[in-house]
């Protein structure tokens, strides 16, 4: 059986994360490289999570990896088990949809804000972004389509200054990472996500907080669906109990 080393090793992870700036804690670099294994599946659900091997591979103590580790349970990304262990959490529906909900009551009434506040330089960066992903598509490159998928939503949600609130809203995406990986893309999807980011920039622009409001209400049913079919592609992949 593999090892939470093994998972390491595999990752390429082969010096302790040192060179980031100091004002960073090591809790929260430890934090956001096991979130982002888990997020990419590098740490795949039921994977171990060993403490002192954690702590020797980023060049920490055990406290480090303890808080990040717990940060990462109230995400329903690791499951903890007092004399057992930690592991990466399997990917249960009812946390994805819960995700879902949060995310969907905090960007639409994000985006509803933002519109009013009519910022040209939120404009230009939006756009920006949109220029960025129209390139990726027409590369077929799916991983920089979808980092820029995430970073107009965070765009968007962290012009309003509420760090708090953007926490929440991170928190609330990263279960909904890895059903999406787990599964083929829909054809034409990639397409129809550009279009609609199109649409609610547009809407920003309008100066109509309501209308902004469907625009991204809209964009976030199509995102419940994919969910939903990616759910069931997972469900029916499972293999059955005998």
């Amino acid at each position: 059986m593999n090892t939470a080393r093994g998972w390491f090793k595999s990752a390429g992870m082969s010096e302790p994360l040192l060179s980031e700036s100091a004002a960073t804690s090591k809790a929260e670099r430890v934090y956001r490289e096991l979130r982002r294994r888990i997020r990419e599946l590098t740490l795949p659900p039921g994977a171990p999570l060993r403490k002192e091997e954690i702590a020797v591979e980023m060049g920490v103590s055990r406290a480090p990896v303890s808080e990040a580790i717990a940060r990462l349970a109230d995400e329903a990304l690791v499951d903890v088990f007092p004399q057992h262990g930690s592991f990466v959490a399997p990917i249960r529906p009812e946390d994805v949809r819960e995700s879902l909900f949060i995310r969907t009551a905090l960007e639409v009434e994000a985006i509803r804000r933002v519109t009013q506040a009519n910022d040209p330089a939120l404009l230009a960066q939006l756009e920006e972004n949109l220029a960025g992903e129209a390139k990726a598509l027409k590369a077929g490159d799916m991983v920089a389509f979808y980092d820029l998928d995430e970073a107009l939503h965070a765009t968007i949600f962290a012009s309003l200054q509420g760090p708090r609130a953007l926490r929440l809203l991170d928190a609330a995406r990263a279960p909904l990472d890895r059903p999406r990986r787990l599964s083929l893309p829909e054809d034409g999807r990639p397409e129809a996500t550009f279009a609609e980011h199109r649409r609610m920039v547009d809407a920003i622009a309008s100066g109509d907080p309501e209308f902004a409001a469907a625009a991204m209400r809209a964009h976030l049913a199509q995102v419940s669906r994919m969910v939903e079919r990616n759910l069931a592609h997972l469900q029916a992949s499972e293999p059955s109990e005998a």
